[in-house]
């Protein structure tokens, strides 16, 4: 009962912290009067992410789960190693970005740890396949909107492992190939604690 409770604590306090980062994000970008739908629309990864893991925690619906648990951590890790941010620690955002990607690694987390699902390869390729539509779908929204949603029009203005990954045809080929190996690890390691368990 208390391993319940304390559950139950934590996956409130994730839902919440995605949640409150989202909105407080889009309202302080419409009071500064920066918010645009090139720039603030909820469409990079972490975003998607983000809005899977609130539905995840929320509903406990297991497809949701394995979806969040493809497309939350490692995305969300690598965005807190190597953050995009053009504000120091004395502003809000620093604050908001921080306790954001955390948050969607961790409900990853929670949620795979807790919940009875099962990853399979087919799963794993699956959700892949997901992603790629919706890459396709985000590169017609960047010409239409000359945005650079899921990075794709442009690496972003930090160093991150991204700027690796070449230009033009290859950087989309290796932009990919990155996110199936993120995948297949991800597997690997489902794989290895769903058998020690």
């Amino acid at each position: 009962r208390k391993q319940q409770t304390n559950y139950q604590i934590v996956r409130w306090v994730l839902f919440v912290l995605l949640i409150v980062s989202e909105f407080s994000y889009q309202t302080w970008a419409a009071v500064h009067d920066l918010w645009s739908m090139k720039e603030y629309l909820p469409l990079h990864l972490c975003g998607i992410a983000s809005l899977v893991a609130a539905a995840a925690l929320f509903t406990r619906h297991h497809y949701l789960i394995k979806v969040t648990y493809f497309i939350a951590i490692i995305p969300a890790l690598m965005a807190l190693v190597t953050p995009d941010l053009p504000h120091d620690y004395l502003h809000y955002r620093f604050w908001k970005f921080f306790f954001h990607h955390m948050a969607i690694s961790w409900a990853g987390v929670l949620l795979i740890l807790v919940h009875p699902v099962t990853i399979t390869w087919k799963t794993t390729v699956k959700v892949f396949g997901l992603l790629v539509l919706y890459a396709i779908a985000m590169g017609f929204v960047n010409q239409a909107l000359g945005a650079n949603y899921l990075y794709l029009s442009r690496t972003p203005y930090v160093e991150t492992p991204l700027d690796w990954l070449g230009d033009g045809f290859w950087y989309y080929i290796n932009l990919g190939l990155l996110a199936f190996g993120s995948f297949w690890l991800l597997y690997f390691i489902y794989r290895i604690f769903s058998k020690s368990v």
